[in-house]
């Protein structure tokens, strides 16, 4: 694995939650600036391929996760509805209990 590659996959593994290719390539460029983006994206692919990252299509684009934070919203559709769900292409939007709290303050 190139230094290079060994990076990306440690900034992958550094984030909760989601990621998109463009704030990955930030981070890691911040720290290694010859890592170029289509290293960036057959990095995400070669993962995905792998089954260690799942992506998910936003208004924004597409961002990132490790697969196995999807899991368990998999087994709960696959147990109360009785089918197996396919989340790469849907998102639920909102705020996280830390977002929810700094909202409440602010407001």
């Amino acid at each position: 694995m190139t230094p290079q590659r060994r990076a990306i996959v440690a900034e992958i593994m550094r984030t909760q939650g989601h990621i998109s290719p463009t704030a990955l390539a930030r981070k890691v460029q911040g720290d290694m600036p010859g890592v170029n983006a289509s290293t960036i994206y057959r990095t995400l692919s070669l993962l995905e391929e792998m089954g260690v990252l799942a992506h998910a299509h936003l208004e924004t684009g597409a961002e990132y996760h490790r697969a196995e934070e999807a899991d368990a919203l998999v087994h709960l559709i696959e147990r109360h509805h009785g089918f197996e769900p396919d989340l790469t292409h849907f998102a639920i939007g909102g705020l996280c209990a830390d977002c929810r709290k700094a909202r409440g303050a602010a407001g």
